[in-house]
């Protein structure tokens, strides 16, 4: 059975299809993105630019914009109230990169009005790495004595550890949607995409909401399979 853990059981079968799904949606994002990036907005407005008259429209002028390296890699730092822009999306004009700027403008939002799923996801993020780091090594302990009741109660723990990860994905999909949402709307009502351009983006953000979906569907599968696997131990 440890062999199998390692290198090949059937319960890898479980996971299987959220792996494909996975991949299938990193391809479809990038590609997307890849689409509607050559695609410049007749606004002429860059990314950065956007995103800061939609912070700016809402009151936020404390929330500032920087880039970071790398490419998609995009994200709201609640901690510091910053917008990050990936090399990217920061100084393009097209929809693809103004959809996602105005996305992580979505987030500030977001913070600024105290959604709760953000806040929920905010506060449990301390204790879900520390679930994440203990998971498998608790489990894996457990495995090696299986035919104890320390084994048994050391692979509970572990899969107890994991499932605050899949909590964690769980709550980020309404953070995510949300962001997408109110970045359409932003994006609408300041004026930064118009008619066609405003459907590029929300092809988008699917899109990129896709990656999520997958995200939540591999931990939760992830999770069965530690069950199946845990069960399948305690009785031998």
């Amino acid at each position: 059975m440890l062999f199998g853990w390692f290198y090949f059981d059937w319960t890898i079968l479980i996971v299987l299809p959220a792996m494909f799904f996975a991949f299938w949606a990193q391809i479809k994002v990038s590609s997307t993105f890849e689409k509607y990036n050559r695609t410049i907005t007749r606004s002429g407005l860059t990314a950065a630019e956007a995103a800061r008259k939609m912070l700016d429209q809402n009151g936020l002028f404390n929330v500032q914009i920087t880039q970071t390296p790398g490419s998609l890699t995009d994200h709201y730092d609640p901690r510091n109230r910053t917008l990050f822009l990936s090399q990217s999306v920061y100084a393009s004009r097209s929809t693809a990169a103004i959809g996602v700027a105005c996305h992580e403008a979505g987030h500030a939002l977001q913070h600024a009005k105290g959604y709760a799923p953000l806040k929920a996801r905010m506060a449990i993020i301390p204790i879900c790495n520390l679930g994440s780091r203990a998971s498998f090594p608790l489990f894996f302990i457990g495995l090696l004595v299986a035919s104890t009741n320390v084994g048994a109660w050391l692979m509970f723990a572990g899969i107890a550890f994991f499932s605050l990860s899949t909590l964690f994905q769980l709550i980020t999909l309404p953070v995510e949607f949300n962001a997408s949402r109110r970045a359409l709307e932003g994006m609408n009502s300041c004026g930064l995409l118009y008619g066609d351009e405003l459907n590029d983006a929300r092809k988008v953000l699917s899109a990129a909401a896709m990656t999520y979906v997958a995200a939540l569907a591999t931990s939760l599968l992830s999770l069965l399979r530690l069950i199946v696997i845990a069960n399948n131990n305690r009785r031998r």
